[in-house]
Parts: C-alpha cells; sequence; structure tokens
C-alpha cells in the first residue's frame, strides 16, 4: 500500500520545510509513504527547498497554472507514480501533518473514497467572525449541492482513495476544494469528514485576496458545478417559477378584465406572456442540457477507463 501526500506549493521556500518535516513517513497499514511538490511557477527556491527537504518528487509549472491546475496535475502524477491513497495537505502548514494516519484510517478500512479534514471552523482562534460565517454557510450550501455531510467545504486537507481519483476531473481554475465536493457526491462516491488539528497561522490567505471576490468566484463555481450534474432540476427550477409567475400575473389581469377594468392592466398582460415564455424556453434548455450532460457522463465513463488501463 503506497501513500503519496501531494503539496501543491507558489512561493513557499519559508513555510515548505516545516511542512515536509511534519508528514510522517511510516503509517500503520502503509507499505510506503512518499512526498510530492507542485511547485506552481514559484519566483522563489520553492523547488530546491523542496528536493533538499526531502521530497522525493517536485514538479515544476515553468507558469503559474493556479490552485485547481496544480492539484489536478498533482493527483495524476501521484496516480502514475502507483498511488493507492493520495493526500493533498497546503505548503503554508496550515493543516497537522500528524493526522494524516486519522485522515486516511477510512480508506484503509474501506468506509470511504474520499475522506474531508474538518478544521471544526467554530474554534479556529485567528479565523474572523466574518471568514467562519462564511466558512459555515458556503459549506452548508455545498452540502445542499452535493448532498453530502461535509462540515467544512473549503479544507484543502483531504485524502483520495485510488478510484477516487481516477474519477476526479476539475473544470475550475480557481480552486479544486468545492467542485470535487459537488462532483464526489453525484458520482455517488462515498464522502467521509474527521476532526482534524491545525497549527498556527503563518501567513494571510493568498487565495482569499478579497472577501467578495472570493464569495462571487465560489458561489459561480457552485452554481455552474451544480448545473454540469443536474441541468434538468437546475433549469426546471427557474423555469417553473418564471412560468408560474406569469400564470399569476395573468390570472391577475383576468380578474381585472372580468371586474371591467381590464384597459388599465394591459402592461400585466404582455409581462405574463413574456414570463410563461421564457420559463418554457428555460425549460426546454434543461432538457436540452439534461441530454448534453448525460453524454458528459459517458465521456467521463471513458476517461476514467482510459486512466485506469494506462495505470494498470
Amino acid at each position: 500500500m503506497k501513500l503519496i501526500v501531494q503539496i501543491p506549493a507558489l512561493n513557499e521556500e519559508e513555510t515548505l520545510p516545516e511542512t515536509i518535516k511534519d508528514i510522517p513517513r511510516e503509517i500503520p497499514g502503509i507499505d510506503k509513504v512518499e512526498i510530492l511538490v507542485i511547485d506552481d511557477g514559484s519566483t522563489d527556491r520553492t523547488s530546491q527547498i523542496a528536493r533538499e527537504c526531502g521530497a522525493d518528487h517536485v514538479i515544476r509549472f515553468k507558469v503559474n497554472q493556479g490552485l485547481a491546475r496544480g492539484f489536478m496535475v498533482g493527483l495524476q502524477t501521484a496516480l502514475h507514480l502507483g498511488a493507492d491513497i493520495i493526500v493533498n495537505t497546503d505548503a503554508d502548514n496550515q493543516y497537522y501533518g500528524g493526522d494524516i494516519p486519522k485522515l486516511i484510517q477510512p480508506i484503509l478500512d474501506g468506509k470511504a473514497d474520499i475522506v474531508i479534514g474538518d478544521r471544526e471552523v467554530g474554534s479556529v482562534k485567528h479565523f474572523s467572525f466574518t471568514k467562519k460565517f462564511l466558512q459555515k454557510a458556503g459549506s452548508w450550501v455545498v452540502r445542499v449541492a452535493s448532498e453530502t455531510r461535509i462540515p467544512d467545504a473549503p479544507s484543502g486537507f483531504r485524502a483520495f482513495s485510488r478510484e477516487a481519483a481516477l474519477r476526479t476531473n476539475i473544470i475550475s481554475g480557481y480552486t479544486y476544494t468545492l467542485e470535487t465536493i459537488i462532483q464526489a457526491g453525484h458520482n455517488r462516491l462515498a464522502v467521509a469528514h474527521i476532526p482534524i488539528r491545525t497549527n498556527p497561522k503563518t501567513r494571510e490567505s493568498r487565495l482569499i485576496s478579497s472577501i467578495w471576490r472570493y464569495i462571487w468566484i465560489s458561489a459561480s463555481t457552485i452554481i455552474r458545478t451544480y448545473a454540469m450534474y443536474r441541468p434538468l432540476r437546475f433549469f426546471s427550477t427557474i423555469g417553473i417559477i418564471m412560468f408560474f409567475g406569469g400564470v399569476f400575473i395573468s390570472a391577475r389581469y383576468l380578474y381585472y378584465m372580468f371586474m371591467g377594468a381590464g384597459a388599465g392592466h394591459i402592461q400585466s398582460l404582455i409581462l405574463a406572456a413574456v414570463l410563461m415564455m421564457l420559463g418554457f424556453q428555460i425549460i426546454v434548455i434543461g432538457l436540452i442540457s439534461d441530454l448534453i450532460a448525460a453524454n458528459r457522463r459517458l465521456s467521463e465513463e471513458i476517461v476514467y477507463r482510459l486512466r485506469k488501463m494506462d495505470r494498470e
């Protein structure tokens, strides 16, 4: 049983040594532990420091590709290197490496395909009230969209079985945390969570440069991913709301018409017609999108089988 711990890194020469040092090299149930660092176009000595600190594999991008791209390349590289379990952690040493054995145990026990580390956000002292609220609210939305019970969706400390890694496809260019959970939920993978510890804060988050930008990108990622996996439900809900909104307005117009005051409410009739037509069109878009989604599912299955054949 081989475990590879992947660490996406961008200009982390100061924190990377402690992160690598924190990773246990001997874990019960694991024959071999290797460390893979993905240098996302760093302008400092991140790659050199990774090798000096004992990283077994280092991938370096010539230019910055983004966290999601780094995560996906790391996942595929780990599979190519023969990993049975892949753990992802952050290079800023946010997560306590000593919890890796606990993180992978549900996979070793055959109870989970993916395990997410729960930081128990409410108890993290260096998180502001706003950040705690947004993390909890965002996690609730992801739980609804993914039909899972993950309490800390943005957590980057997570473990993947080989099967789960083979089925993971990231489309977002910003981050992988939310999309992987929604995708796993709709692919009917077993997703579990365990409480984990965090280390003292070393620096400000580079992913959240602006709260409003983070909210906008996270919301758009959730909506796009959900619409991709449940297009009929997504578009039909919007279409039905608009259609029956038009029906309600048209009923209101008919009431005034029978009361002899219809001439003053022509605008309502026009609005009702527009809403009903738009609602019907959106439902049709949902039906077409559902057919496209069926084709995408077949494509994903082909990609999965090709990956599996390549790794074998």
